[in-house]
């Protein structure tokens, strides 16, 4: 399920370094976990949709990779997005 351009730019605005901040670490993780929060609404209504399940499985281990290379070069940055996102690393 796509964000919408609201909920996008919300997710931006918190987690930017600067202005034109799109791809930073910290903003693809957010997006991502925002994005995962959605699709877990989704199965509690829709359990037999094993394909949407496949691209859930693909996000969260596209966050997983993103979260091990944020703790490898900056682990100050990575302990303030697992705390702001409350992700249970």
């Amino acid at each position: 399920m796509p964000l919408t351009r609201e909920a996008k730019s919300e997710v931006l605005g918190k987690f930017q370094r600067n202005a034109k901040d799109t791809g930073s670490p910290e903003v693809q993780i957010a997006l991502l976990s925002e994005r995962i929060n959605g699709l877990s609404e989704h199965f509690t209504m829709h359990k037999a949709d094993h394909a949407s399940r496949r691209g859930l499985l693909k996000m969260v281990n596209q966050r997983r990779k993103l979260l091990d290379y944020l703790k490898s070069t900056t682990p100050e940055k990575y302990s303030e997005v697992v705390e702001r996102l409350g992700l249970r690393r």
